[in-house]
């Protein structure tokens, strides 16, 4: 019998780190736990990265898996709208890019969940008190 997933965002899970250079972003998602990893990889795809960033003018989403390390390096062209320097807008620093990536949602086991999160409640999705 498989474990039950709960739907969670991914900083529940994981943790990122930023960069850029240019007009390319630079983010690495790492799992707090190796095992989560795995499961991640499924659903942490390329193309959804690039769905994620493409209303940002992202041109293309590389993934690179670091299993040794257990995280991902996400190369994301094109998203920084011609980078620090040319941006118009307030902050066009790619760190502040990486929560958008922390939001996306992923389906988890319960378990990987810190236990005192609010997403760590036991009664089943969509259950009302």
């Amino acid at each position: 019998m498989s474990e039950e997933r709960i739907t969670i965002p991914l900083h529940e899970v994981a943790h990122g780190r930023a960069g850029d250079k240019g007009n390319r972003l630079n983010i690495s998602l790492i799992p707090y736990r190796a095992e989560a990893w795995p499961l991640l990889a499924e659903q942490v795809t390329a193309e959804r990265v690039h769905d994620l960033f493409r209303h940002r003018g992202a041109t293309g989403v590389v993934r690179h898996d670091l299993p040794l390390l257990h995280a991902f390096n996400f190369v994301i062209d094109d998203v920084l709208e011609g980078g620090v320097n040319t941006a118009l807008n307030l902050d066009g620093h790619g760190k502040t890019q990486s929560f958008r990536l922390l939001a996306l949602t992923v389906r988890m086991p319960r378990r990987y969940v810190h236990p005192n999160s609010p997403y760590a409640k036991t009664e089943p999705e969509g259950a009302t008190a």
